[in-house]
């Protein structure tokens, strides 16, 4: 299995500028990671719950 990812805390106020110029913003980079944390906490669910499903 991969590691298992933490989820990503949300950048601060003042971490994004605001002014549109940079790439990637830091809230471009948050969401690529919040995606990547929740298709991984999907997968883990789905798994868990095949295992409880075979189990009498």
């Amino acid at each position: 299995m991969s590691e298992l990812l933490k989820k990503p805390l949300l950048p601060a106020d003042d971490d994004c500028c605001g002014g549109g110029a940079c790439c990637p913003c830091v809230w471009d980079h948050y969401y690529s990671e919040h995606e990547k944390w929740r298709l991984q906490q999907a997968e883990l669910q789905a798994k868990e719950q095949a295992i409880n499903a075979e189990q009498p």
